[in-house]
């Protein structure tokens, strides 16, 4: 009996009927499955990794995967392979049953159910994921993208219904919220509930959203070609991106919806407040201590951000700016820097010029649409909650960039 707190669960049975052993055909250079294992093993929040499997040749691919990253990741330690019994790797049995199968054999407090199926998963994900269910105190949390389309539902006599908008008034693509679907990556859950319940997820339950392209799960023989042209595609961006951020000598950003959640605040005297987020303040302190400039540059004229900017030590502080693009032009003629070496963080529609122009543009989550289309990474916190310091992260990460 294992006694620990948060545990990864990877069941890869061998009996795959349309791709076989496909949780151990490569793919992207590497056997499916150690994709996974690479998101989970590196996660901090994870104590230990287990592989669940019926299949001794998958075995030896675990081990083999273990004995080759011994002496390259201490975090390798972490994983184990453990034996799944036939009646729970049947085409008929559930996932359910493996989960509850082991769960009776260890003890631990919290388990995360991942997919090898779902090899766009990142160590980010699982750490963003876990943070955001243990601090909110969840039952359980699963992983979702957001897709935008209009759902219709048939009915009876070859008649359809609309499920999730109202036909006689069609929302613009940008206007309409659409919905939250499962993408299989991950799922969280309580020991406890999962033995009581017997489903991976009950009570309370959470979501994470991952990018749109993660709603492919492996399963078809067409899976593999989609997620693989995807796979390429996420490296050869965070190749370009690395290339890029390495050019980077000046990390510039609007304010609001930025360095604040975009609300607007007052006190009882009707004074305009801002909520500001200390962890973005200790990642430009970071990017100081660095070396690198920074810069504000914002539509508003008000004290209140000329007073953060300063207790920042930020230099280049512009209040009031019309055209944001004319402004860092003069920021870099001051500097002798050019455009490549420029680094903006934007949400809104007077941020696009600029974002066009700069060497890497950032949109926040919460950013407009357009903004995102035209970003070169999206952070995975909103405005005023941490995005710029997940910014001065990936930006100081010189060796690694996490997408």
């Amino acid at each position: 009996m294992k006694d620990v707190s948060n545990i990864a669960f990877i069941p890869v049975r061998g009996g795959s009927k349309s791709i076989p052993l496909k949780n151990i055909k490569n793919i992207c250079g590497q056997p499916l499955v150690y994709w996974v294992i690479d998101a989970a093993i590196n996660c901090k929040y994870i104590d230990k990794v287990y592989i669940s499997t019926d299949s001794d040749v998958i075995k030896e691919k675990v081990l083999e995967y273990k004995q080759n990253k011994v002496n390259l990741n201490s975090n390798i330690n972490k994983l184990e392979c453990v034996r799944r019994s036939s009646s729970t790797a049947t085409d008929e049995a559930s996932t359910e049953s493996a989960m509850l199968e082991f769960s009776g054999n260890y003890l631990f407090d919290n388990i995360v159910l991942i997919q090898a199926t779902s090899p766009l998963l990142t160590t980010a994900d699982l750490d963003n994921a876990f943070k955001k269910y243990l601090n909110n105190k969840y039952d359980s949390l699963l992983s979702v993208v957001e897709q935008k389309r209009f759902i219709w539902r048939e009915e009876k006599d070859g008649l359809v219904q609309s499920v999730n908008y109202n036909p006689s008034n069609r929302p613009r693509r940008q206007e309409f919220k659409g919905f939250l679907v499962e993408n299989g990556a991950f799922y969280i859950t309580e020991r406890e509930l999962l033995l009581r319940t017997k489903t991976r997820t009950s009570g309370d339950i959470g979501y994470y959203i991952m990018p749109e392209e993660t709603y492919f799960e492996l399963d078809e023989p067409s899976d593999w070609i989609i997620i693989e042209k995807l796979m390429k595609e996420n490296k050869k961006q965070k190749i370009e991106l690395s290339e890029k951020l390495s050019k980077i000598k000046l990390v510039a950003m609007d304010c609001d919806g930025v360095l604040t959640d975009g609300g607007m605040y007052y006190s009882e005297n009707g004074d305009e407040l801002k909520k500001f987020n200390t962890k973005d303040g200790m990642g430009i302190g970071l990017l100081h201590k660095a070396g690198f400039k920074t810069a504000i540059i914002t539509g508003e004229d008000v004290n209140i951000v000329k007073n953060r900017a300063n207790k920042l030590e930020i230099k280049e502080v512009h209040l009031g700016i019309k055209d944001k693009l004319e402004c860092m032009n003069k920021i870099i003629k001051k500097y002798n820097l050019s455009m490549d070496e420029v680094l903006y963080i934007g949400d809104d529609i007077n941020d696009l010029n600029l974002l066009k122009n700069v060497g890497v543009s950032i949109a926040v989550a919460d950013s407009l649409e357009i903004i995102k289309d035209n970003a070169d990474y999206i952070t995975k916190a909103k405005g005023g909650q941490g995005a710029v310091r997940e910014v001065a992260e990936l930006v100081l990460k010189d060796d690694k960039v996490i997408l």
